[in-house]
């Protein structure tokens, strides 16, 4: 293989990167914590969306405990939304581990 067809290969797989980057964005995973006592969106740019409390777990007693639902759904939004988009690029890398892309 020459440096021309390398060249032209990387090409291909920058354009299949940024293409499946673009999807992996639009992508929404929802999370919840609570036993779904609060539940969020999350996008595969890791922008939380939306968010939902259920009323019954507002108590002004325990402010603490709504507190890390929230943290706690945020959390796994994002970790839900991070893997969502490394199976993304990983299906363009074929697995490889490219730094900057992960």
């Amino acid at each position: 293989m020459n440096m021309q067809q390398m060249m032209k290969q990387a090409q291909k797989m920058q354009k299949k990167l940024e293409e499946a980057q673009e999807e992996a964005a639009k992508e929404v995973v929802e999370a919840s914590a609570g036993g779904g006592m609060v539940t969020v969106k999350v996008n595969g740019k890791n922008e939380l969306l939306d968010i939902n409390i259920e009323k019954e777990v507002v108590d002004p007693e325990d402010v603490d405990m709504l507190q890390d639902l929230i943290v706690a759904a945020v959390n796994e939004g994002m970790t839900k939304a991070q893997e969502t988009v490394q199976e993304k690029l990983s299906s363009v890398t074929g697995g490889m581990n490219i730094p900057g892309l992960f």
